[in-house]
């Protein structure tokens, strides 16, 4: 079975969505692939109903059949702005936008999808309206800025004025997790991108921030689930 894997920009609300996605998988098998945690939430339509993956905290295998689906990926941070919950409520789930409550949202946008041509540009559409920034914490960008270039936790809190305590509470509410676990995922995405852009595994880690090359081969089987290069290779 064959697996096609595409991502666009999104021509809206850039600065809480990264982009739209589509996965096809050709007829055969059911196929099963390996989701690592990128500190994001997704709103994905299936071809028959709406779920919510992430944010996750493990590597997380989803086995799928030939069809379709179809994405948009929201920023650390920005589900609650769909959502209209904190996002510590669905950490490392897959809930339907039915079992959060959200029928009044998700019906309708089914129906609309099931009847679209492009079901991704009416997905992305659907989320950047649908979005609501009165609720979301107004620190919460800069301290993923500030968490992407290593600054420490409490340098953050000291920044905003907050205690450290205060700020792993906004942070579990906005992103899932606390401020630590996000910045370590985001250490391991900018490593697996310089790896993947062609960068030696070596020169990647300390580029990323790790101590050293073993450093990053433990933190790649922690959060990805196998060792790099069954990761790299997949």
């Amino acid at each position: 079975m064959r697996t096609d894997y595409a991502e666009r920009p999104v021509t809206g609300a850039a600065d809480l969505l990264v982009c739209v996605w589509r996965r096809t998988t050709a007829d055969g098998p059911a196929q099963t692939y390996r989701i690592v945690p990128d500190g994001c939430v997704d709103l994905v339509w299936t071809g028959s109903e709406l779920f919510v993956a992430g944010p996750d905290t493990r590597a997380q295998l989803t086995t799928t059949g030939p069809g379709t689906l179809h994405g948009v990926r929201l920023r650390p941070g920005a589900a609650p702005a769909l959502l209209g919950l904190p996002a510590a409520e669905i950490v490392d789930g897959r809930p339907t936008l039915t079992e959060l409550d959200r029928q009044a949202f998700a019906e309708p946008l089914a129906d609309r999808l099931a009847a679209a041509d492009n079901p991704a540009d009416v997905l992305e559409r659907a989320v950047a309206t649908a979005l609501r920034r009165d609720l979301l914490d107004p620190a919460m960008p800069p301290v993923v800025a500030g968490l992407r270039t290593g600054v420490s936790v409490a340098e953050l809190s000291e920044r905003f004025g907050l205690t450290e305590r205060s700020l792993h509470r906004r942070s579990v509410a906005a992103f899932g997790y606390g401020p630590k676990t996000l910045q370590r995922v985001l250490r391991f995405q900018r490593a697996l991108g310089l790896v993947r852009a062609g960068r030696a595994f070596a020169d990647a880690a300390i580029d990323a921030g790790y101590a050293d090359q073993p450093h990053l081969a433990r933190e790649v089987r922690a959060l990805a689930g196998v060792p790099p290069g069954t990761l790299l290779t997949n």
